[in-house]
């Protein structure tokens, strides 16, 4: 048997890049196979049943989907260069970077790859799924075809004319600020060794608005030492640091976790209202539609309709299972820290459907 993993993914897709800096980090024997429409046909499809990258194709044979998946498995069987803090409060924290760059980080990440100006460059990147050996232009003519099918996801993501001025304000003066101020003092989220926060960070970041031309640009101009943190993440580490002692938690992440509770938490607890309203009344079904209906978000100072997404409740789950795994005694220093972001009563949430992943889908679990 080999010991080398297959990552079947592709440059301009965002969840690759945070599993493929993932590999990198662990050290871990791996090759990355382009998902061309071949191998999506032939290999993604009939392994895992649906069409989404990444995938991790294990030594043992397996296919893995869903990135958060791929890193719980391959960390159990991979402990050196562990990426999951013990200490509570940073676990939990990087829970909670894991749920905000994967699901929040999303909108700015669509809207400035489809609403800028990244033309040729990301049609070319699609038409490569298609044609991959083909001259750009070709590509380009190909790949606008394919690319309209994920532009179509920007509206309902809530992305408008209405909500794109408070999304670049977002984006722009507050997150690429507080985060290139963080990483202007510390090589990562928690110090001097990346944690599970720091690959979810990578997703949105990277392949969308660091690697596409007009968000990348900005990103140089406006948050240089996050640039350089991207970098630091694309390559191999010989020496491996350590988090912060004590289970300290930077301060500069402080105002990205109150405003995490202040403006996605919301979104979050309407999702699990919603659905749990949708499972009553639907008794007889246990798969899980990806949405169910709209509701209203807020991003800086505008409010908007999205789609609710049921996805983010497995998400959550795996946060507030963090929380309450924890000791009463490993608590105290948790909720002193939930109290100072505005996130302790977030943390009580209790939700009374979970739900469970089953050959790659979302379907109702056990009350």
């Amino acid at each position: 048997m080999s010991d080398k993993y297959t990552l079947y993914g592709a440059p301009l897709s965002l969840y690759t890049g945070k599993v493929r800096s993932y590999l990198i980090y662990k050290g871990l024997n791996y090759e990355e196979v382009f998902s061309s429409l071949k191998v999506y046909k032939k290999i993604i499809v009939p392994k895992t049943g649906v069409r989404f990258i990444p995938v991790v194709k294990t030594p043992e044979g397996e296919y893995l989907q869903d990135t958060a998946v791929i890193i719980d498995t391959l960390e159990s069987r991979n402990t050196a260069r562990a990426v999951m803090p013990t200490a509570p409060k940073q676990q939990l924290v990087s829970h909670l970077f894991e749920l905000w760059a994967d699901e929040w980080l999303l909108i700015p990440a669509m809207h400035y790859r489809w609403n800028k100006d990244n033309f040729p460059f990301i049609y070319e990147e699609f038409g490569k799924i298609v044609l991959p050996k083909m001259p750009g232009f070709v590509r380009a003519f190909v790949g606008k075809k394919i690319g309209a099918k994920f532009k179509g996801f920007v509206p309902i993501l809530g992305i408008t004319d209405k909500s794109i001025p408070g999304i670049e304000d977002w984006y722009e003066n507050h997150v690429l600020p507080l985060l290139d101020n963080h990483f202007a003092q510390y090589k990562y989220l928690l110090g001097d060794a990346p944690s599970l926060g720091d690959f979810c960070l990578m997703g949105p970041l990277y392949a969308h608005l660091y690697r596409d031309p007009a968000p990348g640009a900005l990103m140089r101009e406006k948050a240089p030492n996050l640039v350089n943190w991207i970098k630091r993440m694309n390559a191999p580490v010989s020496n491996v640091g350590e988090w912060q002692k004590n289970d300290e938690i930077p301060e500069t992440l402080i105002p990205i976790l109150e405003r995490l509770f202040k403006e996605f938490w919301p979104v979050l607890s309407n999702t699990v209202d919603a659905l749990s309203t949708w499972i009553e009344n639907n008794p007889d079904k246990k798969d899980i539609p990806r949405t169910i209906g709209n509701h209203s978000f807020t991003m800086g100072e505008v409010s908007e309709e999205r789609a609710i997404m049921t996805f983010h409740q497995w998400k959550i789950q795996r946060t507030l299972d963090c929380y309450c795994r924890l000791s009463a005694e490993e608590k105290q220093p948790v909720d002193e820290l939930l109290t100072k972001v505005g996130g302790k009563d977030a943390m009580q949430m209790q939700i009374d459907y979970p739900v469970k992943r089953v050959n790659n889908r979302l379907v109702v679990g056990e009350s």
